[in-house]
């Protein structure tokens, strides 16, 4: 594998380094409201359709934001 992050995990991560001293799911939801109302529907089905090998790459915060963007998508 590439050590090229993919797109959307840097672009998820840069927006969970603004969150650095919140409460996980404090972040979490900060984060998944920002990608609901500012990305694409194509980045957001990218993200959240990442092989976990590269999910592996996100950062904890963003993590947890992709997780709760899949509990609001079911």
């Amino acid at each position: 594998m590439s050590t090229e992050v993919v797109p959307v995990v840097r672009l998820a991560n840069e927006i969970a380094a603004q969150f650095p001293n919140h409460p996980v799911p404090e972040a979490a939801q900060a984060i998944a409201t920002h990608i609901r109302q500012f990305w694409d529907p194509r980045m957001r089905r990218e993200l959240l359709t990442l092989d976990p090998e590269v999910a592996a790459e996100l950062d904890e915060r963003a993590a947890a934001a992709v997780a709760a963007l899949r509990v609001a998508t079911k």
